[in-house]
């Protein structure tokens, strides 16, 4: 009898991934996990086994994400049949929703404009009823994981764009806007917290036809400059300043309160920072200081606008000191936003305490950056963000002078470990 293939698609990912045995794979899993924020995945080489078996199960939506990716292919490319790719399950076609690498639900492509009705079969309150859903969605979104998160609020515009195509007058300019906030939100969350952002960008683009919808031009210049961070942060500048440019004009059009416009000046900085133009960038961030200093109208920004306050403009800049070199200013700077900075800010404290914890290694205290990289794991085990590890795992690189060192070691082990306090710190 020959002896069975299996599901050679996965074995040679596997391989060509550089794990010869599925016991290195397993632990590969289980070390991989807790960085994409996924806690206690216990993954056994029998699991393995199954997988790369001739009829292999269809892994879990967290297993799923881990194994794309390590692998760097989707989950349909590496052998798995869907339950709804089998008999009597799921419908085929245009019904099917798109899931992200993890499984989880996504946001395709836009594909087209927004339903028309030219009869209401929603009662006037259905706007403000799902708008109250996006304020509770906009609120939970500084305390609840990321990824429990997300799903709920991409269910949420799946809900919003049905009911835009059952409602007129100003139900519809309501519910147009609360949607666009809540596409917002959902590629906010693709791309900061799960950094996915192709499927951030298909929330953006979706976001802007419901703020069109809405005519809500500050609504659709937030859209705009949260575009910008995409090819900005992938170093592809021009791309990143067109957006900006179109993200001002939207900005103008809504006559924009003077925080709003420091915080387009920001995300601006921030891109051509990661485009290694940290002069420029320096730039304009003093050129926001100044809006921020001569704003006599003081007009409040919009309700969703909860991301930016004057303590983070100091924050973009003492990031943006430290890339450029400027070691001293950036410690002065980042220490004076730390001792301001909300309690209830967890996410911006993360990145807070990772780039003091830069600013040390960079001036050759590898000890004192230690200490400020495990009060950053401390405070990930509160409140998880992604971008903020990834401010830790830049801090370790820069430590690779000192890695026998005790203090880098004992970091090395929080942040590699088994231990409950990686898991912990992954939420």
């Amino acid at each position: 009898m020959p002896r069975p293939v299996g599901n050679a698609r996965l074995k040679a990912a596997r391989q060509a991934a550089g794990y010869a045995s599925q016991e290195a794979f397993a632990e590969a899993i289980r070390h991989t996990a807790p960085q994409l924020g996924i806690r206690s995945l216990q993954i056994s080489v029998r699991q393995v086994r199954r997988w790369e078996s001739a009829n292999p199960p269809w892994p879990q939506p967290d297993v799923q994400r881990v194994l794309a990716h390590l692998l760097g292919q989707p989950i349909g490319e590496l052998g798995f049949t869907a339950p709804w790719g089998r008999s009597g399950s799921a419908p085929e076609g245009p019904n099917r929703r798109p899931v992200t690498a993890s499984g989880a639900p996504a946001i395709g492509p836009a594909p087209g404009p927004l339903p028309i009705s030219s009869d209401a079969t929603q009662p006037v309150t259905a706007g403000t009823d799902f708008a109250t859903i996006t304020a509770a969605h906009r609120r939970l979104y500084w305390s609840v994981q990321p990824s429990q998160l997300h799903a709920s609020v991409v269910e949420h515009t799946r809900l919003g764009t049905a009911l835009i195509g059952e409602t007129t007058g100003r139900c519809r300019t309501t519910l147009a806007a609360a949607l666009a906030e809540s596409y917002l939100l959902a590629g906010r969350i693709d791309f900061f917290d799960l950094q996915q952002p192709q499927a951030a960008g298909n929330a953006f683009v979706r976001g802007l036809q419901a703020a069109g919808e809405a005519d809500d031009s500050l609504l659709g210049a937030a859209i705009l400059a949260h575009t910008a961070f995409i090819p900005g942060w992938a170093g592809q500048r021009e791309d990143a300043e067109e957006r900006m440019s179109a993200a001002r004009a939207y900005a103008r059009r809504g006559n924009a309160p003077a925080l709003m416009l420091a915080w387009l000046d920001a995300v601006e900085a921030e891109c051509m920072t990661r485009c290694s133009d940290t002069r420029t960038a320096l730039r304009l961030i003093a050129h926001a200081e100044h809006v921020l200093a001569h704003d006599e109208a003081d007009e409040p920004c919009p309700v969703w606008m909860d991301w930016f306050t004057p303590v983070r403009l100091a924050a973009f800049k003492g990031n943006t000191q430290l890339i450029a070199g400027h070691t001293a200013q950036a410690r002065t700077t980042l220490l004076e936003v730390l001792g301001n900075l909300p309690a209830h800010d967890g996410k911006q404290r993360t990145i807070i305490l990772g780039d003091l914890a830069a600013v040390e290694a960079a001036a050759d205290k590898p000890e004192e950056a230690c200490r400020w990289a495990n009060e950053a794991l401390d405070q990930l085990g509160a409140t998880w963000y992604a971008v903020g590890m990834d401010r830790i795992r830049d801090v370790r690189k820069r430590l690779h002078a000192w890695r026998d060192e005790p203090y880098v070691r004992s970091l090395d082990d929080r942040m590699y470990g088994w231990g409950t306090t990686v898991s912990a710190l992954q939420r």
